[in-house]
């Protein structure tokens, strides 16, 4: 049986005064959610501690927006999986669009980040997808497929997450219709040993899409930017229908 992951990734959006209220609007939301359904947040590092603390003993699981490969060691504005592990992190994002395209990641880099994620017990959220200029050059499948072959080299795909995100859908408000995610999705768990990877979709998920998202039988839940900000807007995605 897949599990449903909903999570929300709050990119470098809120100050520490910021997440708290966002948790005080947002946690009694989750008195009728199923308990089929795994919710995670995502906050910027800054926020980390003060938010594990708040969560403890909540149904809300804490996750972070990257982890380096190694324990320790030079890496200047890094942060190791040993330190997230320490203050109660349980999930992280590896190779998100914006990692790749301003930061330089790489699918060998990413590799490396869900290696090591997975060496603390953490559960990475794998991500993948494809511009709008690959789309239109009908490149979506082959580069997919190459991002799973050189992201999952040695990685334990009963430890894991995907998300798939069509780069020209984020942030952008044009969100994949519902039955091409449900196909490229398919296409993803046909690459997997383990069929049960859960498989989130990601890219301009709202209140008034998430139903018809998560009706497709291949959606295992979501990765939510701007509209998991809002106490009221992320709550509605998560109590979708």
């Amino acid at each position: 049986m897949r599990k449903i992951v909903i999570a929300g990734n709050w990119k470098m959006y809120k100050t520490q005064t910021e997440a708290l209220e966002f948790l005080q609007g947002f946690m009694h939301s989750l008195e009728e959610t199923p308990d089929d359904r795994e919710i995670v947040l995502c906050p910027p590092f800054t926020d980390l501690g003060i938010i594990s603390k708040s969560l403890h003993g909540s149904r809300v699981q804490l996750g972070a927006q990257n982890v380096h490969w190694e324990d320790c060691g030079a890496y200047t504005g890094e942060i190791s999986a040993t330190m997230l592990t320490e203050i109660g992190v349980r999930y992280v994002i590896v190779g998100h669009s914006e990692r790749r395209q301003y930061f330089g990641e790489t699918d060998e880099t990413v590799n490396k980040r869900l290696k090591a994620a997975q060496s603390y017990h953490l559960t990475p959220i794998l991500c993948v997808g494809e511009s709008k200029q690959q789309r239109d050059a009908g490149e979506t499948e082959a580069l997919i497929v190459t991002q799973l072959e050189k992201g999952l080299i040695g990685v334990d795909q009963h430890n894991l997450i995907i998300a798939y995100e069509p780069i020209w859908a984020i942030g952008t408000g044009d969100t994949c219709e519902t039955k091409e995610a449900n196909r490229v999705i398919g296409l993803i768990r046909s690459q997997l040993t383990n069929p049960d990877v859960p498989i989130q979709y990601g890219g301009s998920v709202k209140p008034d899409n998430i139903d018809e998202i998560m009706a497709q039988p291949e959606i295992d839940g979501v990765l939510v930017g701007g509209a998991s900000l809002q106490p009221d807007s992320f709550a509605r995605i998560v109590n979708y229908q």
